[in-house]
């Protein structure tokens, strides 16, 4: 080995003894005879010290370190003069005996320290150098434990862990597929798993009763903050189960992580929602709980009193922002500049000022009277001193979204969003179809093999688009960090779901044979869930984006500007996958 200790394990207690160090150079510093060295590794930072007034061949080695220089060093433990309380090796620094470069290093181009004055596309492309600052590799440090207490806990609960394929069938439903030409089979094509569902509920079929697997997906859809195109899936499946037993199960996986990795202890059990009340009175599927601010329904009062937007509104719903009828003129139009953006799409904003004295001012006083104004504070429970926010249009759902979306920038300018708060929800009882007014069909909101709600199975026949599905999303502050549902696993109720989506026998036989064959052998009532690993590790460690807590992540573009990926293949290798592709000239 070339090192006896890491530069994070060495303590004051060590003192006297004789130590060989390896790692990067942090910083050299030089102060008359003396040279002190910031050694690190992953582990940790360590001073050296190099006497040049008592060793002059030290003295030359030290005129000709650099930054990231990888170097060992051997030397005696001895008490550090000036302590550094900052670091758990401060009390110490290490007497070098002898030094030697191992590799040089040219300049990074930008500092590997936690304030690094590097930006995101730079730090991307040199991502090897970026790895090495401690705020990303605790991130990836953390990402570990938690896949040792995911294992730690599906093993007590008897799961098993399987790996499925990764070069699949291509299936119609849900995110755009990535494809994998096959060689040896011209002109046929792989797909990569957006997810393994239809191999674990085979699984099921099979016996295995209790599965899961940490395991990568893929989707090629546009990309935002929490999303990649390949990401890590907590994938799980479990026999004879009803959807109480799920949430159960997954809802203790939940609280494990978060005491055996934060050491946040949850006693209560985690609040239900139906998808109808979350869309109601938070314009989310997701809504982040930390604060409240639930919407009100203003129409019985706002409506039929000569102003025409909301005389003419489908829709009219309103927040109440406590403490905060003090927001001056400039704040209030900052927030209705928001909501106008593109990305949000309302046309405009009505505020209302509870006052001091009881009475309400509002941007719209002129069509209301003082008593309409009083009946609008007492629905939306305002008081002294409270600021009432009014959004409207004609479409309810694309409204409530954007009264949504005004609710979370709200809290976020005023700072309700505590970050060492955990919100944690299930939401349930989600639609079972979404209706494409553009293809005139139904689609499955989760995946087409999602039980719907026993109750309503008649209703497939009469009214599809009131099932609702037998399915469950966890959502933490705002976040959904995983979701499933109870599947169908009677063939005939399956093939009437594919009927229900459009496809025909055929159709449904090419592209699902195998599963629904598999049902004829005696299927077991089942369901399952996936978190993702990604957005429960970006949660943890508290970072507005997924990319930091992946080791090699894409850019916003699904690129990986440090290999250069996607990029142009050789014309031998695509006419040997009897390819033919339009290359662009590189730029």
């Amino acid at each position: 080995m070339l090192r006896t200790e890491t530069c994070g394990s060495l303590r004051l207690q060590d003192a006297g003894k004789e130590v060989t160090l390896a790692g990067w150079v942090q910083r050299v510093r030089t102060m008359g005879g003396l040279v002190f060295v910031d050694l690190r590794d992953r582990y940790g930072i360590t001073q050296l010290t190099l006497n040049g007034e008592r060793d002059n061949n030290l003295k030359e080695q030290a005129e000709h370190l650099g930054r990231e220089f990888v170097i060992q060093a051997r030397g005696v433990v001895i008490e550090r003069v000036s302590k550094n309380k900052n670091i758990p090796t401060g009390e110490i620094e290490i007497d070098v005996k002898e030094i030697k470069i191992l590799n040089k290093a040219a300049t990074p181009p930008f500092t590997i320290e936690d304030d690094t004055d590097g930006g995101d596309d730079l730090r991307m492309k040199y991502r090897y150098l970026d790895l090495r600052r401690n705020a990303v590799r605790k991130n990836l440090e953390l990402r570990h434990k938690m896949t040792i207490e995911v294992r730690k806990y599906m093993d007590s609960l008897n799961f098993l862990e399987v790996e499925t394929p990764v070069l699949i069938k291509s299936t119609p439903e849900g995110a755009r597929d990535f494809v994998v030409p096959s060689r040896m089979n011209e002109g046929e094509f792989y797909a990569l798993p957006q997810s393994p569902q239809t191999f674990k509920q085979l699984l099921m079929v099979s016996g295995f009763d209790r599965y899961f697997q940490i395991v990568k997906c893929f989707r090629d859809e546009d990309l935002r903050a929490d999303r990649q195109p390949e990401f890590t899936q907590i994938d799980c499946e479990m026999s004879f189960v009803e959807q109480e037993d799920i949430l159960q199960t997954f809802e203790g996986l939940s609280k494990h992580l978060f005491k055996n990795i934060l050491g946040v202890e949850q006693t209560e059990s985690y609040p239900r929602m139906s998808w109808h009340d979350a869309m109601k009175y938070y314009g989310s599927d997701k809504p982040d709980i930390r604060f409240d601010m639930k919407f009100v329904e203003l129409d019985n009062i706002l409506k039929g009193h000569g102003f025409s937007v909301f005389d003419n509104a489908a829709y009219i719903g309103g927040i109440c922002v406590e403490g905060k009828a003090s927001m001056t003129r400039k704040e209030i139009d900052s927030l209705t500049d928001y909501v106008k953006r593109p990305q949000v799409g309302a046309k405009g904003m009505v505020y209302a000022r509870v006052e001091a004295d009881g009475s309400v001012k509002s941007s719209v006083d002129k069509f209301y009277t003082p008593e309409v104004l009083q009946q609008l504070k007492r629905e939306m429970n305002a008081k002294e001193g409270d600021l009432i926010l009014i959004l409207s249009g004609d479409d309810i759902m694309k409204t409530r979204e954007q009264l949504g979306e005004l609710r979370l920038e709200v809290a976020r300018r005023i700072g309700l969003m505590d970050p060492n708060k955990y919100a944690c929800l299930w939401v349930v009882d989600f639609p079972l179809l979404e209706w494409d007014e553009d293809t005139k069909r139904f689609y499955a909101k989760h995946h087409p093999f999602t039980s719907p709600k026993p109750e309503d199975i008649s209703l497939l026949d009469s009214d599809p688009g009131a099932v609702r599905a037998n399915a469950y999303d966890m959502v933490i502050n705002g976040v959904e960090v995983g979701g499933g549902s109870i599947r169908i696993y009677d063939s005939e109720l399956q093939k009437k779901m594919f009927k229900v989506l459009g496809f025909s026998d055929e159709q449904a036989q090419y592209q699902f044979g195998f599963l629904i064959n598999a049902f004829k052998y005696g299927a077991p009532p089942h369901g399952g869930i996936a978190y993702g690993l990604d957005r429960w590790v970006s949660i943890f460690a508290g970072l507005g984006s997924i990319r930091d807590c992946i080791a090699f992540p894409k850019n916003n573009s699904g690129r990986d500007v440090m290999i250069d990926a996607p990029s142009i293949i050789d014309n031998a290798q695509l006419e040997e996958l009897c390819l033919q592709v339009c290359i662009p000239q590189k730029k």
